[in-house]
């Protein structure tokens, strides 16, 4: 029998295990995503600090291996190491250091155990550099020498071989389906209610979270709900639903762009007007704003959010609310990819205005909000859980501030992490979906 204690980490034997060729592969792909505007970033950060005021991980913490301005340190020491003239030849008096497995561990910790891609560093940095691209051109790297911590490459495979990241068959996901429509019949006394599966020539294709049908699929009849009080023409896909991306976590462009591309491929076979995407931050800034590159083509199909739809549908009086229906105090977390990243601000702010009877905002918020901990892969990345939860306590105090009783997010891995963190911190709250809130608020 093997003793627990002689079993090696994988990743510490993978790291073990990378040789010169490893090496020089790093290197050719970080020459190959540093161009020159990478470049004039990396050499133009002054150490002002304010990088380390704006970033969750390093205000909950206080260790300087979580300071933004440190970890693309890391990036630029190898920089210069391998690609300045002063690096090659003298090394030692500008900075530069030797990308060796030492320094790949260091890597890994602080690119994939210490950011969670939220951005707020970037729009607080003195001298505008866009500091969480810099960090995933440094996960590409790890990732083009199979350096991604385990877990998260697993749900990237998954998605990849399975074609969701939570592995649904086929079968499993249209028996849901059927199920959630004949819950959909009951709740709004109607049998002409319906869940479309690969309906054609749809206004609109809506895509889902797999952790919505697997975990949470009374959060997809809402949704659908809505889509029936509006009288929409829309449809679920049988394949190829799932609206997340975590290659854009793992920092694999050519994985990011398959499963990307297979959304666009269902639009086509479905002929589908516009890809509607479900409530995950992630999801949207992955397929809305990061595609057209993983795929070097234009974005040419029209590609929204659903609370963009459900903003619509309230300004043009296709849905109506009744807020009283929804009495408790609610406020907002504004998902990282969605928001600050997303641009989609001001239409969730609008719904709840119509859709409870009391919406109080969490301070700082908007663009300016602090990233609940669970974004950049970090949710299926376990050996960092406790350090997700401690930089989660930032959030905590903010929804405690509120006196709120139910927390809105927009995002399923946002949830997910709000949950953990209202245990962790009893903060006594119900998290719930926008469309849950909508759904509950709807006059039909």
């Amino acid at each position: 029998m093997t003793d627990m204690t002689d079993r090696k980490d994988p990743l510490d034997a993978r790291i073990d295990a990378i040789g010169p060729e490893e090496i020089r592969k790093a290197l050719q792909i970080l020459s190959e995503k540093i161009d020159s505007r990478a470049a004039a970033y990396l050499n133009t950060c002054v150490h002002c600090g304010l990088c380390a005021d704006s970033c969750h991980y390093y205000l909950s913490n206080g260790e300087i291996e979580s300071v933004p301005a440190y970890k693309l340190n890391l990036l630029l020491s190898a920089f210069k190491r391998y690609f300045t003239f002063l690096g090659r030849h003298a090394p030692s008096l500008g900075g530069a250091k030797d990308l060796d497995r030492e320094k790949l561990r260091e890597w890994i910790d602080s690119l994939y155990g210490r950011c969670s891609l939220c951005g707020r560093c970037t729009i607080n940095c003195s001298v505008g550099i866009d500091i969480s691209r810099l960090i995933r051109i440094g996960r590409s790297v790890l990732a083009s020498i199979d350096l991604v911590p385990p877990d998260l490459q697993a749900t990237v495979n998954t998605a990849l071989e399975k074609g969701n990241n939570m592995g649904i068959p086929r079968t499993e996901w249209l028996e849901t389906v059927q199920w959630l429509e004949e819950e959909l019949q009951q709740e709004v006394r109607n049998a002409a209610a319906r869940l479309p599966i690969d309906q054609k020539n749809a206004r609109y294709l809506y895509t889902v979270n797999p952790r919505e049908p697997k975990f949470f699929p009374l959060s997809l009849v809402a949704t659908a709900k809505i889509f029936f009080a509006a009288r929409e023409n829309w449809t679920l896909a049988s394949d190829f639903y799932d609206v997340t991306n975590y290659g854009l976590f793992s920092g694999d462009d050519a994985a990011s762009g398959l499963i990307s591309s297979r959304l666009l491929e269902t639009m086509k076979r479905l002929q589908a007007e516009t890809l509607v995407l479900g409530e995950c931050g992630h999801g949207f800034n992955s397929n809305r704003w990061e595609a057209p590159e993983w795929l070097a083509s234009k974005q040419d199909i029209p590609t929204i959010s659903i609370l963009q739809v459900i903003a619509d549908y309230i300004h043009q009086g296709k849905i109506k609310l009744d807020p009283t229906r929804n009495r408790k105090t609610v406020t907002l977390h504004d998902p990282c990819n969605l928001v600050r990243m997303g641009g989609v601000i001001e239409e969730q702010r609008f719904i709840l205005k119509h859709a409870v009877a009391n919406f109080v905002e969490m301070y700082p918020n908007r663009e300016k909000n602090f990233c609940c901990g669970g974004g950049g892969g970090q949710l299926s990345m376990s050996r960092y859980a406790s350090r997700r939860l401690k930089a989660g306590g930032i959030k905590a105090e903010q929804i405690k501030k509120t006196g709120a009783r139910i927390v809105v997010a927009p995002c399923h891995n946002c949830i997910d992490q709000l949950s953990e963190l209202n245990k962790e911190y009893k903060l006594g709250v119900e998290i719930k979906t926008l469309s849950e809130i909508v759904a509950a608020a709807l006059v039909i």
